[in-house]
Order: C-alpha cells, then sequence, then structure tokens
C-alpha cells in the first residue's frame, strides 16, 4: 500500500486533513467514505529520509490512547467515533495514520483487535490479546484503563532508568574529555622537557608516555576497535541464539545491575501477567504471552518450563518453583493466590514491591555512582600529575644553587 494526504470534509462540512495508506486512489476515496468523509484532494505522501523524521509511536502516545478509549467508551460513545475524535486531536502524523487506518478496518467490519492486529508493530501482542479478551468479556473500557496503567507505570520506569544512567554517562564523556586533552596535548609537551633533563623516568612515567603515544599515533584504532567490537558484538547476539542466551545470562548475574535487573523482569511480568488473568485469558496462553515481552532469553526458557509443566498437570506455583529462576516470594504469592482464587491480586502484589524495590535499589545506586565517578576521576588526573610533575620535581630537588 502507498500512503496518501488528503483533505476532506466530513457530513457536516468540516475539514479533515491526514494521511492513510490505501492501495489506489479509488481505495483511498472508499476508505475515507467509510470513515464518513468525502474526498477533496489528496497527494501521495513522501517518504522522509532524515534521521530525526522517523516513525514511531512511543509509550506516552500509547498511555493518552487508552485514557481517551477508556474515557469515551465509559461514556458511551460509539467506537468509530472515538477512533476518528483521537485521530484528529492526535499531535503525533505517524499514529494519525495508524489510527486512520485502523478506523477504516473497523469502518469495514473488523473488531478492533483485529484491526489492531494489522499493526502488531506500534501496539504488540500482549495488547491486541488484552483488547481481543475484553470485546469478548464486555469489558474494553476496564481493559483500556488496566493498559493506561501498565503502559504508564512501564514508561516512567524507563523514565527513571534513563535519569540513572544520564549522570555517569556525563561524568563519563567529561573524563574521557579530560584525558584525551591530557593524552595528546600535555603529555606530550611535558615528555619533550623531561627527556632534556637526561634523568631516568620512573616506571609510572614511562607507562604514561607509552599511553600518550598510543593515543597520538593509533587514536582511530582506540576509537574505531571499540565500535566495530559493539557492532560485531550486537549483530552475533542478534543472530545467535546460544550468544544471546549467555550474554542474557550474564546481565542477570552481573553483581549490583543484575539483581535490579531480575526485579525489572519479574514486576513485568507479574504486572502482564495479572492483567491477562483480570481479563479472562487462560493461563496457559497469558504464559506463553509473557515469554514474548520479558525480553530476556532465560527467563523466556524458565517460562517455557513452567509452561510446559503446567500443560502436564502440574500445580503452578510447583511449576514455578521448579524452574529454578523465580524468587521464593514470586512462589509463595503465586501459591497464595492459587489457595485463595485471586491470583491477580497475589501478583500484583508482587509487582507492586518489586517496582518499590526497583526504585530504592536505583536511588541507592545513583547516590553511590556520583562519588565512584568523582573518586575514578580524580585518581586518573592524579595519576597523569603525578607521573608528569614527579620528575619535574626530582629533577629540580637535585639541582645546585
Amino acid at each position: 500500500m502507498a500512503a496518501y494526504n488528503y483533505k476532506a470534509i466530513d457530513q457536516m462540512g468540516r475539514p479533515a486533513m491526514g494521511q492513510i495508506d490505501a492501495i489506489n486512489e479509488i481505495d483511498l476515496e472508499i476508505r475515507l467514505e467509510r470513515m464518513g468523509l468525502d474526498l477533496i484532494t489528496f497527494r501521495a505522501a513522501k517518504k522522509s529520509t532524515t534521521l530525526f523524521n522517523r516513525n514511531k509511536v512511543s509509550n506516552q502516545d500509547l498511555v493518552m490512547f487508552c485514557f481517551q478509549m477508556e474515557q469515551l467508551s465509559s461514556a458511551g460513545v460509539p467506537l468509530l467515533e472515538s477512533l476518528n475524535d483521537i485521530r484528529e486531536n492526535n499531535p503525533n502524523l505517524y499514529f494519525q495514520k495508524i489510527l486512520g487506518a485502523v478506523s477504516a478496518e473497523v469502518e469495514g467490519g473488523k473488531m478492533l483487535s483485529q484491526a489492531l492486529a494489522e499493526h502488531q508493530s506500534v501496539f504488540g501482542e500482549v495488547f491486541v490479546s488484552l483488547i481481543h479478551a475484553g470485546e469478548q468479556t464486555g469489558q474494553l473500557p476496564v481493559v483500556f484503563n488496566n493498559l493506561f496503567e501498565t503502559i504508564r507505570w512501564q514508561d516512567e520506569l524507563m523514565s527513571q532508568t534513563k535519569k540513572l544512567l544520564a549522570y555517569p554517562a556525563f561524568v563519563a564523556v567529561v573524563v574521557l574529555g579530560a584525558v584525551a586533552f591530557l593524552m595528546s596535548y600535555l603529555v606530550p609537551q611535558m615528555v619533550s622537557f623531561l627527556r632534556n633533563m637526561g634523568q631516568e623516568l620512573p616506571l609510572n612515567t614511562k607507562i604514561l608516555i607509552m599511553f600518550s603515544n598510543a593515543f597520538v599515533h593509533y587514536w582511530w584504532l582506540m576509537i574505531g576497535l571499540p565500535i566495530i567490537i559493539f557492532i560485531a558484538a550486537t549483530a552475533i547476539i542478534k543472530t545467535n541464539p546460544v550468544a544471546r542466551y549467555r550474554f542474557d545470562l550474564f546481565k542477570l548475574n552481573m553483581p549490583i545491575t543484575g539483581p535490579i535487573l531480575h526485579k525489572i523482569i519479574m514486576a513485568r511480568f507479574a504486572r502482564y501477567f495479572a492483567l491477562m488473568y483480570q481479563t479472562g485469558i487462560p493461563i496457559l496462553d497469558a504464559i506463553k504471552i509473557c515469554e514474548k515481552i520479558v525480553g530476556n532469553r532465560v527467563v523466556t526458557d524458565a517460562l517455557s518450563r513452567v509452561h510446559a509443566q503446567i500443560n502436564s498437570g502440574d500445580a503452578m506455583s510447583e511449576s514455578f518453583r521448579n524452574a529454578g529462576l523465580f524468587p521464593p516470594l514470586v512462589v509463595r504469592m503465586i501459591r497464595v493466590g492459587e489457595n485463595t482464587g485471586a491470583l491477580d491480586k497475589s501478583l500484583l502484589n508482587i509487582s507492586y514491591f518489586y517496582d518499590r524495590d526497583v526504585k530504592d535499589s536505583m536511588e541507592k545506586m545513583l547516590k553511590l555512582i556520583e562519588p565512584a565517578l568523582t573518586v575514578i576521576l580524580g585518581a586518573i588526573l592524579g595519576f597523569i600529575m603525578f607521573s608528569v610533575l614527579g620528575p619535574v620535581y626530582d629533577s629540580f630537588s637535585k639541582l645546585n644553587f
């Protein structure tokens, strides 16, 4: 399909503009008629070639979409009108295009979940499955409200992670910039001075000179080699399942960040599992869907084993315990949920506990990172200054006045 920018009017004579996919001009006119619009003019949309105009729907866009759909559907506004109102008021042009296509497909007779399934790169399998379950049970406003809360939680978690990494990244850039300046300019200037003094240089100064020469003459290799290694490692991890598994296992076993990542994955799993259970999705189907959203191959394999054990007749709590990757808290709360019949509440309690624990751990880590980076920066600069100024001081102390 091609994308078309169109200008049209609705039945009240109000103008409407947007972008929609269509096979040809006739298909474009038919799709707009289904949306209650009469085509005036159109033109083929030009594909953007700039780096900063990539088509993207953010979590915040999905949060607002879920919130508006929940409000409109709870108020009794027809589905098609809700989609068109949200599309017209959405500032994201790409999301406008997606919602226009969804609206046209719903107008053509598809269920909302079927229309959303045509754009899983935007909405995702979990989103579509929950909407489908909401349609079957008649709880679509509740599902949209749950999705609103869950996606907002995920977006806040990502925002906290970015804030955590922003300061270390800034300090790392400052440190690298300072080291690059000292190695490429200051140290070579001092080396010629020290050599003219004709004295034996200490070991630390020789090491500094070696690093300085390497940086001056092979700076392109020192910059390019890490980039090449990163690109190669990324390609291998994406294409090799064994490498992906080992990398995910390495991330979980890292000393400080590993436990935090494990808790984030457990919180995400518990929240989405509870959401699907509340909506009426069968447990085995919910576990299969969770395998695709946890984002870690090790956890995915553990969920696959859990699925196989439950499918063979084992109890859910025992299956999770036998997987060997789920903490005792998760197993205990699942057992409580099995016994009380309130599995969704138990899972949400797990998510709440880990969410709070992750926030506390991140705050503590941030407080530790700041002084640690300061110490590292001071140690690097101290080593350089000591290696440069130490021989100078020794030479001056040997002079006879």
